[in-house]
């Protein structure tokens, strides 16, 4: 859900969220200005808890992984693709995926309300060098030389800081008294 605020010469919506916090809204301590976009999403908060609950109750734990903000934040992600590029979203409705960007503090808050361990946030490449990517990747390419380039493209795409390995985040929501690899500082 995006709000956005009325023209205006003052803030006026910061006090009006803070007052709406039940509505799904985060919690801000500044004042909006007119124009500001605030995205929330009630479908992934409760997701989350959905998941931390069954963690928290089952045992186990969930990894999660997808492009989204590692901090609270203001601005729009709303996209539209069709056919692997980006689109308006409003330029042909129903033919192209709408996605928005996953707002991984709120999915943590959720799923810690609901019984689970959360966190730490990690980017992606952090995530895949404690898992021994570059190792992986040395030895895929030793044990193919003609594909050394290709496997080395391949490892920036999923690490470099332009490509995936910052844009993608990975959480990992466990059951109390379990620490998966990675996420032992969870709380």
């Amino acid at each position: 859900m995006g709000i956005t605020s009325p023209s205006g010469p003052e803030p006026v919506l910061g006090r009006a969220l803070r007052a709406t916090r039940g509505g799904h809204l985060p919690l801000w301590g500044e004042d909006l200005m007119p124009g500001t976009v605030l995205e929330s999403s009630p479908a992934q908060q409760a997701l989350a808890a959905e998941i931390g609950h069954r963690v928290a109750t089952d045992g186990g734990a969930a990894l999660l992984i997808d492009y989204g903000h590692d901090t609270p934040g203001l601005g729009d992600t709303l996209q539209a693709l069709q056919g692997h590029r980006k689109v308006d979203p409003l330029e042909s409705p129903g033919q192209a995926d709408l996605t928005v960007w996953a707002d991984f503090p709120a999915v943590l808050e959720a799923a810690r309300a609901a019984g689970a361990r959360t966190g730490p946030i990690l980017g992606q490449a952090a995530f895949l060098a404690g898992l021994g990517i570059e190792a992986r990747a040395e030895a895929l390419a030793a044990a193919r030389p003609e594909r050394a380039d290709q496997i080395a493209r391949q490892l920036d795409r999923l690490t470099g800081q332009a490509q995936m390995g910052q844009l993608f985040k990975v959480v990992c929501l466990s059951a109390p008294g379990l620490s998966p690899p990675l996420f032992e500082d969870a709380i």
